[in-house]
């Protein structure tokens, strides 16, 4: 039988934007599922808050932040054997973001192509839609991006029939 040490694997959360959509995993692994999370100290940001996923390997941070504050704490996961695991994290809200990134890709060579989905996430793996509805151009300004954090994009084509294309090639952009 392995051991039943559990860890946490993820070193660092995105900083979030007062009233902007707050998107953060936290992923850990090791030891035996269930895992039980929980804030052990400090607290979210005010309008943040933590569910664990179905398989209970990572849990999502996610909501609107209220008010620009700089949140301390520190989350465990304790798998079924006991073993506990615990990281700090440290979550800054501004008021306002800094900060623009302009996203560019060369179009689809599909022809029924009628627009783009752009996505946003965290780590690479977890994506939320961050345009409202299809973009015709091949061009998309992101303005909701914190200060002091990594972020990572990828598009989509959708066709005349509303289907969606598999992920672009994902980059990596760091807010300073």
């Amino acid at each position: 039988m392995g051991s039943g040490v559990v860890t946490i694997k993820t070193s660092a959360v995105p900083n979030g934007i007062v009233k902007d959509s707050y998107y953060g995993v936290i992923t850990a692994g090791g030891g035996c599922t269930p895992y039980k999370w929980k804030v052990a100290s400090g607290a979210l940001p005010t309008g943040v808050t933590m569910k664990p996923s179905s398989q209970t390997t990572s849990v999502t941070l996610s909501g609107r932040p209220t008010k620009a504050e700089i949140s301390s704490f520190t989350v465990s996961a304790t798998g079924c054997g006991g073993y506990e695991a615990t990281a700090s994290y440290k979550i800054v809200v501004q008021a306002a973001p800094d900060h623009v990134v302009d996203l560019n890709w060369k179009a689809s060579t599909t022809k029924d192509v009628v627009g783009y989905n752009v996505y946003r996430g965290p780590d690479g793996r977890s994506w939320s839609k961050i345009n409202v509805s299809p973009t015709a151009s091949t061009a998309y300004s992101d303005s909701t991006v914190a200060d002091s954090s990594n972020y990572y994009y990828a598009t989509t084509a959708i066709d005349v029939k509303g289907d969606e294309s598999g992920k672009s090639n994902v980059i990596k952009t760091a807010i300073p």
